[in-house]
């Protein structure tokens, strides 16, 4: 059976091609209009698994699907780091001369500051998705209009490449997790290494997340993320989400994670999954 994973964004999105390199080529592909529908279809079963997007590396921490791991039931089964090439895209007989208005997700236009800059003739305007700027530029049909997506989207909507790579940093990789139902048992490419992943909150008393972090300490435990959220209805107090370097079953992540759970008002194991680039 084919496999349906849904996403964030247009056909041509980078999270489309980062679920094809979680879930493989054979896909069917459900793109959605927000994260929440993202996260509510496979609720529903109309997708079987998601492929969320959840760091940058330059634009930092996508905070609302933290949000939704905490709030649904789904789990991690795998993760990619994709690199992002922002090209400018246009209609195949526009010329880069012409272009007098660009546009792009926000993030993506603030990763194109340089290039932008140096076009002072172009106008940036944001838009929900980048492949989505792409497909709205072919459907308007202007010869002043551009977008910034990827090569992906150039050539599902039959448009043409002006400038490649023209992001100001080439260091520009989006982390992307695979999200499936907990019971549902999905292929997975295999990873280089294995990561765990936890929620965790204390109680707001001096010295608690120093005791728990400890806990890892402990038994030497790398961890290679941490990031704090807002604990709603308790202001000033917050959720720890922690990526741990192995696998759960590991026998030392596992008395960590006991030990955490002595001293934390609730751990939520949100999965333990392969990583690779």
């Amino acid at each position: 059976m084919t496999i349906r994973v849904a996403y964030q964004g247009e056909r041509g999105a980078f999270s489309e091609r980062a679920a094809r390199r979680l879930a493989g080529e054979d896909i069917e592909t459900l793109p959605c209009m927000s994260f929440e529908e993202m996260f509510d279809s496979v609720g529903r079963n109309d997708a079987d698994c998601c492929v969320a997007p959840i760091e940058n590396s330059l634009a930092g921490s996508i905070h609302r699907n933290y949000d939704l791991l905490l709030e649904s039931d789904l789990t991690i089964a795998g993760e990619t780091n994709l690199r992002i090439v922002h090209n400018l895209i246009a209609a195949p007989d526009v010329e880069l001369a012409q272009i007098r208005r660009v546009y792009s997700h926000p993030v993506a236009l603030a990763q194109c500051t340089r290039f932008l800059g140096a076009n002072r003739t172009m106008q940036a305007e944001a838009v929900h998705d980048t492949a989505g700027a792409v497909r709205m530029i072919m459907d308007r049909g202007r010869s002043d209009e551009a977008a910034i997506a990827s090569d992906d989207a150039a050539g599902i909507y039959g448009a043409r490449i002006l400038a490649r790579g023209i992001e100001d940093n080439v260091q520009n990789f989006t982390r992307f997790l695979l999200l499936k139902q907990t019971q549902r048992a999905l292929p997975v490419a295999d990873g280089a290494r294995w990561k765990t992943s936890i929620v965790f909150r204390i109680a707001n008393k001096p010295g608690a997340l120093f005791r728990a972090l400890g806990a890892f300490a402990l038994f030497d435990i790398d961890l290679s993320k941490i990031e704090s959220r807002p604990v709603e209805g308790r202001p000033w107090e917050y959720a720890f989400y922690l990526d741990l370097v192995g696998r759960g079953d590991d026998p030392l992540i596992a008395r960590a994670l006991a030990n955490l759970e002595e001293m934390a008002e609730m751990v939520k194991m949100l999965g333990t999954y392969p990583s690779r680039w």
